[in-house]
């Protein structure tokens, strides 16, 4: 196929996935499978492409919020979120010791786990100077478990009835990547999208900390922070839509078209995953990842499900 019809193809492709008929687990798969037989024309620009599109969509969400019904939210999950996170940075790093992983490949994959898949990863990565290497196996191995989760959460939600505010909860606790949870979330449920993008927020914001707290072991004191600003913004719009008489018809055509800018966004992810970077994440590190994975799905579900927080 020529460079041209690929772009177009690609382009035709995307704006498929901006229909109603695409879900956003569709839109991964569309984008893995358009990758691996044809290739991402646009290869280069997918990266940044994909950050400002899930931020600007994440924003929008917010004006289909109330900042009551969101502190509330923000409020049930705190204790939980707190706990799993360390819980599962400590066991993480046990685990990578274990398994003889390399130390910043192992928290890396530890801190994405925890906190919020690869942003995590892309905040610290730079804070303990890890390599090329190092980033590309820990993007990689969460990237396979959160492709995995965004279709097998939904099927285990539905299995198990778990209530659209039980199936917010846990999506945004145990499915690493901001993008992945709002797309299970997404397919679940309005209000479990709104509690899952208020808790998995909230969540993210534990980068800062844990940046900070990390670059003090490493003794990394010129590291440069990056900070998940567009949260504040997320917030904004809440605050935004709770007190000024936006109309209904302007805030929910906003949430409308920031839903299908998550599933395009997913599209995006899908199509920049390379055979390559799948092929370089060796045995061991996915097996950490798989093992973490599986620790904070069920002890989350069986605290969620049993309203122990």
């Amino acid at each position: 196929m020529n460079s041209q019809l690929k772009k177009l193809s690609f382009i035709a492709v995307a704006i498929l996935c901006l229909t109603p008929w695409i879900q956003p687990p569709v839109a991964l798969l569309l984008g893995f499978v358009f990758s691996l037989l044809i290739g991402h024309p646009f290869l280069r620009y997918n990266g940044k492409v994909t950050k400002i599109l899930l931020q600007v969509s994440i924003v929008g969400l917010g004006f289909g919020m109330d900042i009551y019904e969101a502190a509330k939210t923000g409020k049930t999950g705190f204790w939980l979120t707190v706990s799993s996170i360390f819980l599962t940075m400590t066991l993480g790093l046990l685990i990578g010791y274990r398994l003889k992983i390399k130390r910043k490949t192992s928290l890396l994959i530890a801190s994405g786990t925890a906190i919020c898949g690869g942003s995590a990863i892309a905040a610290i990565a730079p804070v303990v100077d890890a390599n090329e290497e190092e980033t590309s196996v820990s993007l990689a191995t969460i990237f396979i478990l959160n492709s995995v989760a965004l279709f097998l959460f939904p099927y285990i939600g539905t299995l198990l009835e778990l209530s659209q505010q039980d199936f917010g909860l846990w999506a945004a606790i145990a499915i690493h990547d901001t993008s992945s949870v709002v797309g299970a979330a997404q397919k679940y449920g309005d209000e479990a999208l709104q509690i899952a993008t208020t808790v998995k927020l909230a969540r993210a914001l534990w980068i800062i900390p844990i940046s900070l707290l990390i670059s003090v072991v490493f003794k990394q004191k010129k590291s440069k922070l990056k900070i998940p600003y567009f949260i504040f913004l997320f917030v904004v719009a809440i605050v935004l839509n709770t007190y000024l008489a936006i109309p209904e018809v302007v805030s929910s055509t906003i949430v409308l078209v920031s839903k299908k800018g998550l599933t395009l966004t997913l599209f995006f992810i899908g199509a920049g995953l390379t055979l390559t970077s799948l092929k370089s994440v060796g045995i061991r590190p996915l097996l950490q990842g798989v093992l973490l994975w599986i620790f904070i799905s069920i002890s989350s579900l069986y605290v969620i499900i049993n309203h122990l927080f």
